[in-house]
Order: structure tokens, then sequence, then C-alpha cells
């Protein structure tokens, strides 16, 4: 006999216990392809988690948190590890993060084993992100699956899908037997009851309020009707919307005097007790509102299990119920549905008919069929035709960040209180004697905006919130800034010359190009736009970070002319200090490298990115690589220190290195990086990071495992142990620069090779 094919497959879902759909057909199919390749058949499922409120146990084995991309590349390497022999998407668009579910692309591209993508949605009218996210998921897959006919055609129509890397495979369904409902009634109570059955995840799309309204005729032609509206409201809405829907169904049956008629099951069931409602209904409905709904996973149920069907027209419904299977009703229908059902539930031979020829049917979708069908695909030797071969150009090699720290709020959260971020901090509490100052508040609103991108946490949000409010209120009447406020809440004068204005706008910048809420938009454009006539008089630095703060408005708003003529006058003035200091063994803005010395040319690197103007390109790289000459010592950063800085013909400090000087190069590098394609910014850039870590003149880390913050600086002999709000901010923003940098949103991701090498002692 031959050797039976052994098959590894990781299949990437949802996957129970959440309740969601998708999750509940992974787990059917594995259970029934189990059943055709018994031993030879080896699951593991990479479950799609939206939040961290489930135990999962086997055969689930990693867990992708939707949101944050790096998770979809540490999956890819994980599955790469695992010797699997192939891949089962169960896609969905909203099941994924980024645009129409594009960060599943990240793992797709580096995964490498073969790819077999079940589309359970495709739309006949997409978006451009939509479109291009699922031209993506096929032409990185081997094979792709759909479940009917006009899915078929979509794909090879709309898509461009080659019709051979296609097939047809139906929803499964439970093998249950053709049973008198009667039998079953008893179950629940509702014997000698014509009943009718809805059964799903409770959503607004779902229509089940037409349904209702149609109940007041049905019950009149036949008192004896129930109506079981059955499932938990979605766990999705039930976060955002609460149980508003479910309540306001509630309040249509008692308007309508339904209380006897109407029975609500609020409640996840599992299969055995699904069949027995299934077995126990006579009539089957599916109000449903969205045409472009191609699968359903309840009305497959219901026809399989011998029901008579009313549905509104949407795809699934009109190919499942062809052919006699089913009625089909107009969408928002309610006089519609009530016809329809009254026709049926009174003419006893027609609601047999209709039952008989549904299940005959559904005999041809039966799980146990369809296990055998994905198995059958599965075990063969190759699971492509020749023909059929990835179309995706080039896989991403982005770097795996299995080997850094995971960011922590830890610090951040004990350093803020309800007015904003504490500045400073003896060891790891916060020193009260020195109140706040809008600088480390501009940065945590930085932070917290890259933070909630990668990992939509309500705790970031929060944050944000108060550091945004901290630098609003620090806004005065002028759209200048003050800096320092004391413990009292009283705002400290005569202050210091600082940069506030310029980091403000690079932090209203940031929430502009990236919104945490849409609705923040007008409110900090407004903020930005009072304080904008101000750059033209702020220090080089200012000018610097205000550029930021430029780039990301113009995102938001690309037509802005006086934006537009803000950075301009910025950044010739920068190129005017350049001209002015520049000498050939000098490429520097000043006579001096200090402070924060890397935003000058990250500035530049920025303006080029925005206007194209090659003189900015051409003196940001000038003075990027000869700061890097000074600062890089070809093994380790070794950066300018602050007791005497480094002039011109003078001798370069060495000590004390702070840590806003790593944080600039990590972002300069990364600027360099998109204005030029070149790799070695990103490994440059790597090596700055590497700096918090130990990666230093003194070989000491300066991020706290323990207290995840971050020392004041790296002193002669040792780290400053003081874990102020600027030290951790920096080690923050740099990781999350890192984060950014090799887990691009998929379509916009500069492609690269750089491959970050594993360090001891840098998990979490």
């Amino acid at each position: 006999m031959p050797k039976e094919t052994s098959r590894k497959v990781a299949f990437i879902s949802s996957h129970l216990p959440r309740r969601c759909g998708i999750a509940t057909f992974c787990n059917d199919l594995i259970t029934n392809i189990a059943a055709a390749g018994g031993k030879s058949f080896t699951p593991l499922v990479v479950a799609m988690v939206a939040r961290h409120e489930h135990q999962y146990s086997d055969p689930v084995k990693f867990e992708i948190r939707k949101n944050v991309k790096n998770d979809y590349i540490c999956a890819a390497d994980y599955l790469n590890f695992s010797h699997i022999d192939m891949v089962s998407v169960q896609h969905e668009f909203g099941l994924f993060g980024g645009d129409a579910g594009n960060y599943l692309n990240l793992l797709l591209k580096r995964v490498n084993a073969p790819i077999i993508s079940t589309l359970h949605t495709v739309l006949d009218d997409p978006d451009p992100a939509q479109r291009q996210s699922a031209i993506d998921v096929c032409d990185m897959s081997d094979r792709v699956i759909v479940m009917n006919e006009r899915g078929v055609e979509m794909l090879r129509d709309i898509y461009g899908v080659n019709p051979e890397k296609i097939l047809l495979i139906s929803h499964g369904i439970p093998d249950l037997p053709f049973v008198d409902s009667s039998y079953y009634k008893h179950k629940f109570g509702i014997e000698g009851r014509k009943t009718i059955l809805t059964f799903g995840l409770l959503s607004r799309n779902k229509g089940i309020e037409h349904m209702l309204k149609a109940m007041p005729a049905i019950v009149e032609a036949d008192p004896s009707v129930l109506y079981i509206v059955l499932g938990a409201t979605h766990p999705d809405v039930l976060r955002h919307d609460g149980e508003e829907y479910r309540f306001e169904l509630q309040r249509i049956v008692e308007e309508l005097g339904l209380q006897d008629n109407v029975m609500f099951y609020n409640q996840f069931v599992g299969d055995e007790r699904l069949h027995n409602f299934l077995c126990a209904a006579d009539l089957y409905v599916t109000p449903y509102q969205n045409r472009e709904q191609l699968t359903s996973g309840t009305l497959a149920f219901a026809v399989g299990t011998g029901k008579a069907v009313v549905s509104t027209p949407y795809w699934a419904a009109e190919e499942l119920l062809s052919e006699g299977r089913g009625k089909l009703v107009g969408f928002n229908d309610p006089k519609g549905l009530a016809d329809a059902i009254i026709e049926i539930v009174s003419n006893p031979r027609q609601l047999s008919r209709l039952r008989r020829c549904a299940y005959d049917y559904g005999r041809t979708m039966t799980w146990p069929m369809i296990g055998k069908k994905y198995w059958k695909l599965f075990s063969k030797k190759t699971a492509t035709a020749p023909i059929l071969t990835k179309t995706f150009a080039q896989k991403v090699e982005g770097a795996s960040l299995l080997e850094i720290p995971e960011p922590s709020l830890d610090h951040l959260r004990n350093m803020t209180d309800d007015t904003g971020l504490i500045q400073h901090a003896k060891f790891m509490l916060p020193d009260r004697n020195h109140g706040y100052c809008t600088d480390d508040n501009t940065r945590a609103v930085v932070a917290m905006v890259k933070y909630y991108t990668q990992y939509s946490d309500a705790e970031a949000l929060r944050l944000f919130n108060i550091y945004l409010s901290f630098i609003c209120h620090a806004q005065r009447e002028d759209g200048t800034f003050r800096n320092f406020m004391g413990y009292d809440r009283h705002w400290i004068a005569p202050e210091p010359a600082h940069d506030g204005l310029g980091r403000s706008l690079w932090a209203f910048g940031a929430v502009l190009g990236r919104p945490p809420l849409p609705e923040l938009v007008p409110i900090i454009k407004d903020f930005f736009d009072k304080s904008a006539p101000h750059i033209p008089h702020l220090s080089p630095r200012g000018k610097a970070y205000s550029i930021f703060g430029m780039r990301n408005y113009l995102t938001q708003f690309p037509g802005a002319s006086d934006i537009k003529r803000h950075m301009h006058a910025a950044a010739e003035h920068l190129v005017e200090l350049y001209e002015q200091n520049a000498k050939p063994d000098w490429q520097w803005f000043e006579n001096i490298l200090s402070y924060d010395n890397a935003v000058l040319p990250h500035a530049l690197f920025e303006a080029y990115l925005a206007m194209g103007n090659e003189i900015y390109l051409e003196i940001a790289t000038k003075t990027s690589d000869f700061l890097l000459e000074n600062t890089f010592t070809g093994d380790h950063f070794s950066f300018i220190g602050c007791n005497g800085w480094y002039t011109y013909q003078g001798q370069k400090a060495q000590f004390d290195q702070q840590p806003l000087e790593a944080i600039s190069t990590v972002m300069m590098c990364r600027g360099a990086y998109e204005a030029t394609d070149d790799p070695n910014y990103l490994k440059l850039q790597k090596k700055a990071f590497d700096w918090f870590l130990g990666d230093n003149d003194l070989s000491i880390p300066l991020y706290d495992f323990r207290t995840k913050g971050c020392g004041d600086g790296l002193e002669r002999n040792s780290v400053n142990l003081n874990q102020g709000a600027e030290s951790m901010l920096a080690y923050l923003l740099s990781l999350l620069n890192i984060i950014e940098s090799y887990s691009p949103t998929p379509g916009n991701e500069h492609e690269n090779n750089t491959t970050i090498q594993p360090q001891q002692n840098t998990k979490d």
C-alpha cells in the first residue's frame, strides 16, 4: 500500500472560544479534516485575537493581536521554525489589522509554506484599499477557495485572479437527520406552535427589526406562531454599543404586543443545543440588510437541516435558495416577509416541499463531505499546478522583533497623574518637587500615538488624553507655549528659552497624521494653526521639530499652502545655517555639536520627503554622515557628552551621554532610510537603539527591565539611576520607531533586507 501523506497544516483564523462565525467555521473544518485524514493530519492554529479575553487550548499554538503589526511577522517566523507543510488562511477583512486587513500580508510575504486561502467575503465594489488587500492575498496564495459560483466569477472578473487558481468548496453544514420538528419542540416547551428561527451573533445588519414588524400580520393569520431569535450580541458590537440594538428590538416587541410570540435567547449556544433548535424549527428567516454577503453559515445550516427558508436576496441566499429551495423577499420589506411566511405556514404541502428540497441539496455540503474535499487538497504532494505560483514579486525580509523588549507603559503610568507627566524621578519614584514640563508631555503624546497605532490599547488612549490636554492647556492665547508647571498646577515664570512650541507642533502633527480618534482632527488643527505663525522665530531645533509636525499636517491636509510656506522657510533656514558654518572638515549647521543633534539633518530629510528639494537631501546626507562619523565607533554609538560638548577643532566630550541623543539618532536614521532606501541606515538605527540595552561605552544597559524605566544618562563610571520622563520617553520612542521600521504597514513599506541579529538579555 502506498504510504499515507502526512501534513502539518497551520490555520490562520479566529478560533473558539472566541465567539464569531469564522472561529466556529475553523473549528468545524479542522474537526472534519481530522476525521478524513486521521493521524496523517496535524493541525496548528494561529489565532487572531482582538483582546486578551480568552484562554486558548490545542490546537491553538500562537496568538496574533489584531492591531499589532509585529505579531504578524513573529507568527511567520514561528511557522517557518515549526516545519509546517501548508498554511490555510480563513480570510475576512475585519479579522485582520491594518487598512482593509492588510497587516495579514506581512505574514503571508514572510512564511515559506504554500498558502491556501478561503475567502469568506468577496466584494463586488471594493474601495481601493479593499481591492488591493484582496488582490495581494490572492497573489500570495497558491490556491484560493470561495464558497459559491458568484465568488468564482467575481475573483476572475473584478480582481483578475487566474481561474485555474480558484476552487469552489461550499460552506460546511452539520450532518443532521431529516426530522419531524414536533419531536424536538418538547425540549423547549413549545409543543403545538409553528416555530420560526433566526440564529447568529446579533448586530444591526441582521435586520431583525423588519421581521418583528412583519410579525403582527403573521400572528393574525396564525396565533400559534413563535419567532425565536437565538444568539448573543456580537462581541465587537457589545464592546462599542453595548446591548443598544437588543433593547431596541425588545421595545419593538413591547410596542407591537408580541411578548407571547417572540422569544430572545441571549446565548452563544454549543453545537448540540443549536442542532436541537434547528430541528425544532419549522421555518428559518434571514432578513439581512447587506446584499454583499457572499457566505452565511447560519443559512447554510438551515438549508442543510431541511428548513423552509425565507430570506432577503443577499448573494449567499440567492444561490442557496435557487431552484425552489426557499423564498426571497426584498430588503427592508416587513410586508413581503409576512406574505411569504403566511403562505408557507398556511400550506403544509408547500412547507414540506421546501423542507425536502433544501435537505436534499444540503447532502452535497455536509461537514464530512467538506472535510474530505479539504483533505484531498491538503494531502496532494503539491498543492499547486505548475502554473500556479505566487505572483508577488518579492518577499519582505523585515526583521522579526522577537529579540527586543515588548513596549511597556508601566513606568510611564507610574510617572503620570491626572495633570500630566511628572518631569523627574529619584530612581523610579516621581519627584513631585519639579512638577511638569510641556517638552516631556509633547514627547509623550507622540509616543502614545505611535503606541496606539501599533497596539490599539485603551490604556495608551487614556494616557494620550492626559498628555494632549496638558499641552493644549500650555498654549497661550497668542499661540506661544509655557513650559514649566509646578506640582501645584501653577505655571512657573519667568522661564528659560525652550523648544516647547516646536515640540508641541511635532505632537499636534503626530495627532493629525494618525489621529487615535478622528473627532480630534479639527480641534488639534486649530491649536496647530494658532502656533504656526511663530515658526519663523524658533531656534534651529524648534524649527526642526516644527518640520516634523508640518510633514504630518500635510499628510492630513496636503493642500495647506501656508504650512508649505512655513516648512519651506524653516528648511531654508537650516540650509542657510549649514552654508554659513560648514567646512571641508566640519559638515555641520553650527560650530558645535551639542544637544539633540540628529534632529537637524532629520528635519531636512523630512522636508525633502515632503517637498522633493534635492538640496535638502544633499545637505541632510552630508550632515547625518558627519554626525554618524563622530558618534558611531564602528561597533557601538558613543554620543557627544554634555560635559563640554564638541566644538570645532576642540575636544569631543565623552560623558555624560544623554538618552535624547539616542532617540534623535534613531529617528534620523529612520528618516534617512525613507529618503534614500539605503538599508545601512536601518542597521545604524538598530545600533543606536542598542545603546539603551548596553551596547555603549560602558557596556551597561540604561533600560531597567524590572521597572521598565530608563536611566537619565551614561556617566563616566556608571548609569545615572534616576529614571525621569525624558529618558524614559527617549527609550520608548526609540523602541516604537524600531518597531515601525521593521513592521511597516503593507503597501507603504520600504523593502529591506536588514536582519537584526539576536541579542542577549533583551527579552521583557
